[in-house]
């Protein structure tokens, strides 16, 4: 059974949660990513849940700025700080002293992971990233890498003012047409849309808004008329050693056909991440958790 409520944080934030299992038993925490919210890792929640799954209290929180949580209107409020206070106050209500077994995450849910494993280990056991590039690496290929700055083209679209009514247009055509880049999408039945439409109708500016503050994303081309003063910030970016060093445990699962975030982002991530397991799935593409469940509780388990 999946129960859902309505979690304040002591800093004013309130994050609308799904769980399943006993409080007081090792958590595992499910962090999600853009489009999405927290129902997407409903089948994972039921399944560790079981006692002979592990028998985990498993809490997936839908992020500041989707569905019901807490959408604040100003982009700052965005930034990697509060969204890993959110998370970090949230560990410790369910999880109260004892870290976490495992921090799960895919997409911006993965941004928020990496940076709370880097800055607070102490949270968690250990840290399972899907499809979510680790920063220092994302930051190279951002600058040095054509094909990732192609593929990443779409976050300067979606920090247009315009962008949350253009993608809300035709009853969300365009975000459904992106869930359906890199593979075919049987899983994106009419129920499972419909609960993308019951999530999207709260608004979509917040999640855009994590794109927004984020300085990892392609500099815009420079025009000819002013290309010798346009600043171009991501290209003068450097990010200090210690803020990309992790030292827990970590599973990396990756779909091979990540059309937004391709492989070869993983290169040389053994540099910061020293304790690092990767499991390339070559017939997954970015919304591997949707096509391949089985496979992901297979490696998650093993893991744990």
């Amino acid at each position: 059974m999946i129960e859902t409520w309505q979690q304040d944080l002591p800093h004013g934030i309130q994050l609308s949660c799904r769980a399943s299992g006993v409080k007081g038993q090792p958590v595992l925490m499910f962090l999600h990513g853009f489009p999405e919210a927290a129902f997407v890792w409903d089948p994972l929640l039921l399944h560790f849940s079981k006692p002979e799954n592990g028998g985990f209290r498993c809490v997936a929180p839908n992020l500041r700025g989707f569905e019901k949580s807490s959408q604040p209107s100003e982009v700052s409020a965005y930034r990697a700080k509060y969204l890993l206070q959110d998370i970090a106050a949230l560990i410790q209500i369910e999880s109260g002293v004892l870290p976490l077994k495992a921090l799960i995450a895919h997409d911006w849910g993965g941004g928020v992971a990496w940076n709370l494993a880097n800055q607070m280990p102490q949270c968690m056991n250990k840290l399972v990233i899907i499809n979510s590039p680790h920063p220092g690496t994302f930051l190279r290929d951002l600058k040095h890498s054509a094909a990732q700055i192609e593929a990443s083209a779409y976050m300067n679209y979606f920090c247009e003012p315009q962008a949350a009514q253009e993608l809300s247009a035709n009853g969300f055509e365009t975000l459904f047409r992106f869930l359906r880049k890199g593979a075919p999408a049987s899983w994106l039945t009419p129920e499972v849309q419909a609960k993308y439409r019951a999530v999207w109708s709260h608004g979509l500016q917040g999640g855009l808004n994590y794109y927004c503050a984020s300085p990892l994303k392609p500099d815009k081309p420079a025009h000819a008329s002013d290309a010798q003063t346009e600043r171009r910030p991501l290209k003068s970016l450097e990010l200090p050693e210690a803020m990309l060093r992790i030292t827990v445990p970590t599973l990396l699962l990756w779909g091979q056909k990540d059309v937004a975030l391709l492989p070869p982002l993983n290169e040389g991530l053994a540099h910061y991440v020293p304790d690092l397991k990767y499991v390339p799935l070559p017939n997954g593409s970015h919304w591997v958790v949707h096509e391949h469940p089985e496979v992901i509780q297979r490696k998650i388990a093993a893991f744990l």
